[in-house]
């Protein structure tokens, strides 16, 4: 399979990177700077991933796209997302796996509401949840298929190959799960259509 891959430097996606690698894909990647290790199978545009032209030449010749962009208290993600969309559509591209957060998942407590609105989480800060809503609404209202994976708390850490997940909800008293196996849910997605145009929140 032919990756486009989105964040490919970060926490996620580097995980996504050496998983997809590993199993023989061929992946483009748009990074900022050549940095990432040299594989035979890996393409690195270098670019910026507001940059129209620099997402369509990643997005060339993909079957599926992944991304990991995160909001590192900035616009980028918000920005970034409707282009890909737009990008998408524009070469056949159907299908994507984002990496969301579990703010933008529906709220037990207040039904109507995300989790960021209805008083489920507990962060103070909303930047990154308004972020991805944004992110979610871009895809929401396209014809892509789309899959949000939804994780809690974040640390680093490698895949322990096991989570519980559960569609547009996090899992009942879900309260972390690491950025390794974030990374291997998503990257399972590639092969399942359980999830096509949802959200599915993820913990341990």
């Amino acid at each position: 399979m032919k990756i486009a891959l989105f964040g490919a430097t970060g926490r996620v996606g580097r995980y996504v990177l050496n998983m997809a690698l590993r199993d023989g894909h061929e992946v483009k990647a748009l990074v900022r700077r050549a940095d990432l290790e040299p594989h035979a199978n890996l393409d690195m545009i270098v670019g910026n991933v507001r940059n129209e032209e620099d997402i369509r030449q990643t997005l060339e010749g993909a079957d599926a796209v992944i991304s990991a962009i995160g909001t590192d208290r900035t616009t980028t993600l918000s920005d970034a997302t409707p282009l890909i969309v737009k990008a998408m559509e524009a070469e056949g591209i159907r299908r994507i796996i984002t990496i969301g957060t579990a703010g933008i998942l529906n709220s037990r407590l207040s039904p109507g509401l995300l989790r960021y609105q209805g008083g489920d989480s507990k962060r103070q800060l909303t930047f990154a949840a308004e972020e991805h809503e944004k992110a979610y609404k871009s895809l929401e209202q396209s014809e892509l298929d789309w899959t949000i994976v939804c994780p809690t708390y974040l640390p680093d850490g490698e895949p322990k190959g096991y989570f519980r997940f559960e569609e547009n909800y996090l899992p009942e008293d879900g309260k972390e799960i690491t950025a390794g196996d974030t990374a291997l849910f998503a990257y399972e997605q590639l092969d399942s259509d359980d999830f096509l145009k949802s959200r599915v929140g993820i913990a341990y």
